[in-house]
């Protein structure tokens, strides 16, 4: 009966928000999931972000109906007091129940097996390139070929990452290790680490990782204050080397792209030796050991140095356009200070998220992330089907009055150097305060 039940404010609730004491509210019941935490699939990050609040937007955007099962071991037995569900909320959770009725979060066309035969055929030709060839321009080729080959095995990987791409569990697995550390040096355990924090907390400067590229780029002056990173957990200080880097970023922006994929590579390691606890951790391992086996010794065979720095730089070079795209995500939209709010989770999406308009035909070319914003609010959901949902995005949005940024790749990207731009003339302004520490950390995305 309803007067037997046990009720605890929203308050109360907010009380709950750190890692020895973690609860979280879902449908109004209170769960204890302090202990459940560190053994989370999707990392302790994004219950930590929402620690002591209500996120039933976020469970569902993120779990398939039969983890609602396993929830019961959890509950407190208190219910939150005053539980209210917002109109966007509602509507937005009803476009999940509609989703799943027709079995859109289950048809996963053959994204995958397309995906992972082009992949296949890709690297056959670099093979031959490099092997059989003698033609330098066939080496040029070959490593352009490579940079496509790792942006289209990193949308595997991601796609395998959010949902079962496979048909089983223990395939899907293998897809993203063969995909993600095999075939691209970068571990899949650390993309999920990182890429679950940035869901859930979409552009918040000190939650977001992807944010947070002090001292190179700075996307908001509120950087300039040297705020603390909760995910890294540690001070992004942005000393004279940051403000210099930071003042010049709309130029750099493009150069920084064609080589940050040695970031990736540096992060991957610094995980996987870490002391953190890192699932699958031999697995990962053995993955990247694979690729630094295959690689360095496909470069090998190339006939004198000249050509294996040009096969190198020409792959890594062609991979900047993935890192681009991700960058316009994200970069010129909507930004915010402190954890995202359970209640307002769907609003936190549509602001920090910038859609890019193009033609069908180059879905295969995006991986689907073009949909960002649709990508965002439905995570679970198989990439063949965003585009077909975004008209009804797009209209959720206008009803609720929130934002629906669709731009061309050309619009986008000026969108985001100008977004670059004005941070970086405020960081030359002189009269910012700035700290005194000058010790810079070269590898600074990393806790």
């Amino acid at each position: 009966m309803d007067g037997e039940k046990k009720y605890m404010s929203e308050e109360e609730l907010r009380k709950h928000n750190k890692a020895g004491d973690l609860w979280i509210s879902i449908q109004g019941k209170v769960y204890n999931v302090t202990d459940w935490a560190k053994e989370h699939p999707g990392g302790e990050a994004p219950l930590l972000n929402l620690a002591g609040q209500d996120v039933t937007d976020a469970f569902i955007a993120y779990h398939p109906g039969t983890a609602w099962k396993y929830l019961d071991k959890f509950f407190t037995g208190y219910y939150l007091q005053d539980f209210k569900v917002t109109e966007v909320s509602r509507d937005y959770r009803r476009l999940v129940s509609e989703f799943s009725k027709i079995g859109l979060f289950d048809k996963k066309g053959r994204v995958a097996s397309v995906a992972l035969t082009s992949v296949a055929l890709m690297f056959a030709v670099v093979l031959y390139g490099v092997l059989r060839c003698d033609s330098v321009l066939a080496h040029l080729g070959s490593g352009c070929l490579l940079g496509f080959l790792w942006i289209q095995s990193a949308y595997v990987g991601h796609d395998s990452g959010h949902y079962e791409v496979m048909t089983s569990r223990r395939y899907n697995k293998f897809a993203q290790f063969l995909a993600g550390n095999c075939l691209t040096g970068i571990s899949i355990a650390w993309w999920k680490w990182t890429h679950n924090a940035h869901h859930i907390a979409c552009n918040s400067l000190d939650h977001d990782p992807d944010l947070q590229h002090i001292p190179v780029f700075a996307v908001s002056s509120r950087f300039f204050n040297s705020i603390t990173s909760c995910f890294y957990g540690r001070k992004l200080n942005f000393d004279p080397l940051a403000r210099f880097l930071v003042s010049h970023q709309h130029w750099t922006f493009y150069p920084v792209m064609c080589v940050g994929r040695v970031n990736l590579f540096i992060q991957t390691f610094l995980l996987l030796f870490s002391k953190r606890k890192i699932p699958d951790r031999a697995l990962n391992i053995l993955g990247i050991v694979v690729f630094w086996t295959w690689f360095p010794l496909l470069v090998s065979y190339l006939p004198n140095w000249p050509e294996r720095v040009m096969f190198v730089i020409a792959s890594f070079t062609v991979t900047a356009i993935q890192h681009v795209q991700f960058c316009l995500n994200h970069f010129s939209a909507n930004v915010y200070l402190g954890p995202p709010n359970g209640n307002d989770w769907f609003e936190k999406q549509t602001s920090g998220t910038l859609d890019i308009s193009c033609s069908s035909y180059m879905d295969w070319f995006f991986g689907g992330l073009q949909f960002q914003l649709e990508h965002h609010l439905f995570p679970r959901l198989p990439r063949c089907h965003l585009r077909k949902i975004s008209p009804v995005v797009k209209d959720l949005c206008k009803k609720h009055n929130l934002p629906y940024r669709s731009l061309s790749f050309w619009e986008a990207n000026k969108s985001t150097i100008r977004t670059l731009r004005t941070a970086a003339l405020q960081a030359r302004d002189m009269t910012n305060p700035i700290p005194k520490n000058l010790v810079w950390e070269a590898v600074n995305t990393h806790g």
